[in-house]
This record gives C-alpha cells, sequence and structure tokens, in this order.
C-alpha cells in the first residue's frame, strides 16, 4: 500500500460560506478547499471570486495545503477563474480542475498561472466518459499536475450507471492505473451518505486497497476516518522501522525481515512511510 500525507483528505467549502472559511482550514484535512463551481450559483460566480480571496489569507493548519475549484475550462467561467487567482495576494497551493477531458485542459491551465502562480500544483477531475477514455494522457500532462479525481457522480450520470462501487469499479481501475502509471497520486469519489459512517468506513477501505491516495470529504464528521483510512497503522509503522533497520545494517543489500524477503524498494517505501508519518519528536534527536 502507498500512503501520503498530501491527499488523505480533502474538504470543500463553497465560496459564498465565509462563516465556514476558519472550520476548513482547521479540519484536519490534507487539503482544504474552496469552490467556485458547482455550489455558486451562475449568476454570482464574480462575487464568489472576490469571496474567496480571503479563503487563502486565512492560517491554515502547518500540516494543510490550500486549493481552489474552479468551473470547467471548456467555458468562460474557469478562465475567469484562473485570472482572478492571478490577482489573488496570497495563491493557493493547489487548483482543482474539473471536468478534465484532454491534457489541454492541464496545459491552459499551465500557461494561465505560469508567471503569476508559478508554484500552484494543479489535480485534475476525471468525471466524464471521455475523461475516462483519455485518462492516461491527462496524468501525464506535465509536472504540475500531482494527481487525478475520480468523480463518481457526473460520470455515473453520463454513463446511466448506478452510483455503486461495484458499478463504478471500471471507471475507477481505469483512474487509479492512469495516475499510478504517470507517478502522480489519485483521489476517490466522495461517500455521499453524510450519515453513513459505516459506509463510509467500507468504502474508504475499499479505495485503500484499490490503490488509491485518499478520498474526498462532503462533510467534517468525515474526515477523522477517512484520514485513519489512508494512514499507516502502528503495526504498519513497526514493520517499516525493522526494514529501515535491516537494511541500514546490510547496507541495503537483500535480506529477510519478519521471514520475508526485501530489497531496496521496501527500504525505500518504509524510509518514505516513515518520514511522513513517524518523524521523530525533538526528545528523539540528540545533540552532539
Amino acid at each position: 500500500m502507498k500512503f501520503t500525507r498530501y491527499c488523505r483528505s480533502l474538504l470543500s467549502t463553497p465560496a459564498m460560506a465565509v462563516e465556514r472559511y476558519t472550520k476548513s482550514h482547521q479540519s484536519g484535512a490534507d487539503i482544504a478547499m474552496v469552490d467556485l463551481e458547482d455550489s455558486v450559483p451562475p449568476a454570482r460566480k464574480e462575487e464568489a471570486r472576490r469571496l474567496a480571496e480571503e479563503f487563502f489569507v486565512l492560517p491554515s493548519s502547518k500540516l494543510a495545503r490550500t486549493a481552489v475549484r474552479i468551473n470547467t475550462l471548456s467555458g468562460p467561467d474557469g478562465l475567469r477563474d484562473l485570472i482572478a487567482l492571478t490577482h489573488y495576494r496570497t495563491k493557493p497551493d493547489i487548483v482543482l480542475i474539473p471536468m478534465a477531458e484532454s491534457p489541454r485542459d492541464i496545459e491552459i491551465a499551465a500557461g494561465a498561472l505560469a508567471s503569476d502562480c508559478p508554484e500552484t500544483e494543479f489535480l485534475a477531475v476525471v468525471e466524464t466518459p471521455l475523461g475516462i477514455e483519455h485518462a492516461p494522457a491527462i496524468a501525464a500532462a506535465g509536472h504540475r499536475l500531482r494527481g487525478l479525481v475520480f468523480g463518481s457522480a457526473d460520470y455515473a450520470f453520463a454513463v446511466g450507471a448506478r452510483l455503486s462501487w461495484e458499478a463504478l469499479a471500471h471507471a475507477r481501475g481505469r483512474v487509479l492505473n492512469s495516475a499510478r502509471a504517470a507517478g502522480v497520486e489519485a483521489m476517490d469519489a466522495p461517500f455521499f451518505e453524510v450519515s453513513d459512517l459505516a459506509g463510509l468506513r467500507r468504502e474508504a477501505a475499499l479505495a485503500r486497497d484499490f490503490g488509491f491516495s485518499g478520498k474526498i470529504a462532503v462533510h467534517p464528521r468525515q474526515l477523522p476516518l477517512i484520514n485513519e483510512a489512508f494512514s499507516p497503522d502502528e503495526a504498519l509503522l513497526e514493520r517499516a522501522r525493522r526494514v529501515v533497520a535491516a537494511g541500514l545494517e546490510n547496507g541495503r543489500s537483500v535480506t529477510v525481515v519478519d521471514g520475508v524477503m526485501v530489497g531496496m524498494p521496501f527500504f525505500e517505501a518504509s524510509q518514505r512511510l516513515i518520514e511522513q508519518f513517524d518523524p521523530p519528536t525533538p526528545t528523539d534527536i540528540k545533540e552532539n
């Protein structure tokens, strides 16, 4: 399994809901996002752009990244969103690009933000039949793209499928494999039943076992379960410590840990896991 703190969880806040901005930043999500797309009616798009700038000025958790979901780049509002971002005092860490259907969507965003937002990264939402078909090319669309997000609701509606894990397994698998083949992250779609925490736990576990890096949250109450599902437990961390120790002892040559043959890929993966989820505390660091 592959674990990362980059995008275990993402929580979206409507741009018009200014009173919820601070809570979003302190929610515990790896990515705190303000939404300019689905949650904003067409007549209020310009107002939402103005209000959203304040989202990025507020203090965030040290581990949280800030993001904005723009409108689709096949229409004028998406382009207006990109122009607005270039004038924000504080730039978002991530731009979520919805309805991505070709590498051109990523190229447009990269070109528009090249000068004024050079450090901003992208996540592309793959949520249409055409997007699923072009997922490999989208995933490989440039170094600023850090991951793909599967959009289950729009995809299910487009193809006439049930919104169930089984019905959407092929589309999920294509998004996941495309992302991993390109060396980027993959996030799973939201679980929309806010009160069904048992269902969320089941689906998050399926997404983790499938290979996804994280999952979208539709409510703050979902975040603890999502973060837990996409984090290593203590047993996995302890095994990683043993693998790293064995690698150091044997000069990273092939060796046996817990009856399993391990080599360089295991050492490197275990080291990354420890660096992200088991960093040394100040008391663990000895002074010279």
